[in-house]
């Protein structure tokens, strides 16, 4: 995280206010924390729509694929270009094709802790960690097979904002300056990450949870039903807006993540059995099949046919 990208919890999204609005009058004073919470109201009004009506997930691109290493190319776990909503119904942009360093990110975590870590994050059977798409396809048409042990790690995307310019303001604080200046500008941008993953077993894959299939039913009433009970059924009851308690993390997030972050994809990475497990040098596997995913309108035309 870079020195000008704030704290998750400085932006005031993050607290889900309750929406209250400024009321002007002639004659009021008014001082930076009036715009604020004006600025606070509709960005708040508008996560909040996007988050009933998304429920958080990727909206658009954001592949993730694993790019071998080559004669001019470091290996990469690269995501493509995309756009994400996160729980709070922040808009996630990647603007550009971003990429995460694997072997970089490797020996990292190897000389955090010796090890540790990966060892903790190493599986057999891995199947029952992946969607059942990624399994399906591992294999096929040129790519990596399964393999039988590997470490599990997770990509995740999360909102960040970057301070993007500087003007000169009256010094705060203790202080007697005549040349102090304050952030100008806030840039919505966006932190990838890698997360080696424990605590993976047969009972808890670490993956989103799935619900119920709506259009399993071949009787329209039934499945209009479905839906309305859906529907009835959705209202959270945690994470909503003016509540005091802290967001509650999402069944996929590991301890001390970010409870707004997204999980994107699942990256198995072979290795041997040894103590701390080594890169064996067979394909890395990418699960892109386990997210959240959010088909804008217009997918939905198409799978209608209208």
């Amino acid at each position: 995280m870079s020195a000008t990208t704030r704290r998750p919890e400085a932006d005031p999204l993050y607290a889900r206010p309750a929406p209250q609005r400024p009321v002007y009058a002639t004659g009021i004073l008014l001082d930076a924390g009036d715009f604020l919470d004006e600025q606070t109201y509709h960005r708040g009004r508008l996560a909040r729509a996007v988050a009933g009506l998304t429920g958080g997930g990727t909206l658009a691109g954001l592949r993730v694929r694993h790019v071998p290493e080559a004669e001019d190319v470091a290996e990469e776990i690269r995501v493509s270009g995309g756009l994400l909503a996160d729980r709070l119904g922040r808009l996630v942009e990647v603007p550009r094709p971003a990429c995460l360093r694997l072997e970089r990110w490797w020996e990292a975590t190897m000389a955090d802790d010796d090890g540790d870590t990966l060892l903790r994050a190493r599986y057999e059977d891995v199947a029952r960690f992946v969607s059942a798409r990624a399994a399906a396809e591992a294999g096929v048409d040129g790519r990596p097979p399964l393999p039988a042990r590997a470490v599990v790690a997770d990509v995740f995307l999360r909102f960040v904002a970057c301070e993007n310019g500087f003007t000169p303001s009256f010094a705060s604080g203790p202080f007697d300056a005549l040349d102090a200046v304050t952030t100008s500008r806030l840039r919505d941008a966006y932190e990838l990450l890698l997360i080696a993953r424990d605590g993976l077993d047969d009972d808890f894959d670490g993956l989103p949870p799935g619900g119920p299939d709506l259009a399993d039913s071949a009787d329209p009433d039934a499945r209009r039903g479905a839906v309305q009970d859906a529907v009835l059924d959705s209202w959270p009851q945690e994470g909503t807006a003016g509540q005091a308690d802290a967001l509650p993390p999402l069944p996929e997030q590991p301890t001390g993540l970010d409870p707004t972050a997204q999980f994107v994809a699942r990256v198995l990475i072979p290795v041997t059995a040894g103590t701390p497990p080594e890169r064996d040098g067979a394909g890395v596997v990418v699960d892109n099949w386990s997210r959240r995913f959010v088909p804008s309108t217009r997918l939905l035309q198409r799978l209608l046919g209208i």
